[in-house]
């Protein structure tokens, strides 16, 4: 009940740090200020949308609120100068899902307690950095192969749109985002309880409409995420995650654990929650697999599950899939969308089970550690 309790500290806190910067428009304007590094330039926009998406993961929000936030800015500056609205929901997803294990986003830390509480705590950036160049990989291939090279890179009329100012609320929660990241880093302070106490000081201070805040808190996924928190624990003292683990150290060997955890994380998240159900209930589960297979890596163990749940989140019956349809325009062809995205999510499971297969023996901190 202590580790859950904390769990919730922490997701309620940064959450409500990142609430009060998308109720006073502060992410938006911001979002806007990064669209314009693209100059114009058809061939740029896919691009920056993936920047953007992963930028605005990595500091807070997580994929889901940064995608519901881009998608619709995305699809009305991209569809009318030629992009396909497949290409911008890929670019998106996956820059979200690059940003989203950050130390600092609200999913990293769901997986990082979940990591520490199972013994691989202590491996926050070699996590995020094998997590966010398979999404960089994947969409750049997307970009080659889905017509990103054949945009023109003509200047788009509307890219010379005047962007206005930033507000005094917005420049302060901007500027209270960038300390609370420096204390974090700096003095180790810890993250929950600054991040809360930096949304409270906001709206005490009036920086952000505090009815508007508390609406925009994830109240469902918060309460979801400690449940099965929870939950897993429950099994875990019925024994369940035994029986789990003992039938993949049966069927599985050091060298097909990686790619089968990948794809089975991948399958079952295309259809439910990566963050709050996939995660939660098979992060907790490594140390055991690991242990009934001699010579596996339990963080690389650790870092295939994230890979693998996390690669597929573009399907439509996921939550980013779907912010992706509901924002394209409605002179798009939408159930072709639909149909396109449901195809690559799926395809997805295998490509994460290709590359943890490959990958996998650079995921041990053993690798690049100094001699």
């Amino acid at each position: 009940m202590i580790a859950a309790g904390q769990l919730l500290l922490t997701l309620t806190g940064v959450s409500l740090l990142f609430a009060c910067l998308q109720s006073n428009g502060a992410m938006e304007a911001a979002a806007q200020r990064v669209l314009g590094l693209s100059r114009g330039r058809v061939a740029l926009l896919p691009l920056v949308f993936f920047v953007l998406a992963a930028l605005l993961a990595m500091v807070g929000p997580g994929a889901i609120l940064s995608v519901a936030l881009l998608a619709p800015m995305a699809m009305r500056t991209g569809v009318p100068v030629g992009i396909s609205p497949f290409l911008i929901a890929l670019m998106i997803g996956n820059g979200a899902n690059a940003g989203n294990l950050s130390p600092f986003s609200s999913i990293g830390v769901i997986v990082n307690g979940l990591m520490t509480r199972s013994g691989l705590g202590g491996h926050p950036l070699r996590v995020w950095f094998f997590h966010a160049a398979a999404h960089l990989a994947v969409a750049l291939g997307a970009y080659l192969f889905f017509g990103g090279l054949r945009l023109s890179w003509r200047t788009a009329g509307s890219a010379h749109q005047s962007i206005p100012p930033f507000t005094r609320p917005q420049s302060i929660s901007l500027a209270a985002l960038l300390l609370w990241m420096a204390v974090v880093i700096l003095f180790r302070w810890p993250l929950g309880w600054t991040a809360l106490g930096f949304g409270i000081c906001l709206l005490l201070a009036s920086m952000a409409p505090w009815r508007l805040a508390l609406a925009k808190m994830p109240w469902k996924v918060i309460a979801m995420v400690v449940t099965i928190s929870s939950a897993v624990g429950l099994i875990e003292q019925a024994g369940g995650l035994q029986w789990f683990q003992a039938a993949v150290g049966k069927y599985a060997t050091p060298a097909t654990v990686h790619p089968v955890l990948a794809f089975l994380t991948g399958i079952i998240s295309a259809y439910s929650s990566t963050s709050s159900v996939v995660l939660p209930a098979f992060l907790p589960m490594v140390p055991g697999i690991a242990a009934r297979l001699p010579g596996t890596d339990a963080l690389a163990l650790a870092i295939s599950i994230n890979i693998g749940s996390a690669m597929v989140d573009v399907s439509p019956l996921s939550t980013i899939g779907a912010l992706c349809i509901a924002a394209a325009p409605e002179v798009s062809n939408k159930p072709q969308l639909f149909t396109r995205l449901m195809i690559w999510g799926f395809a997805m499971a295998f490509v994460a089970a290709g590359i943890c297969y490959l990958a996998a023996p650079w995921f041990p901190p053993t690798f690049l550690a100094k001699p």
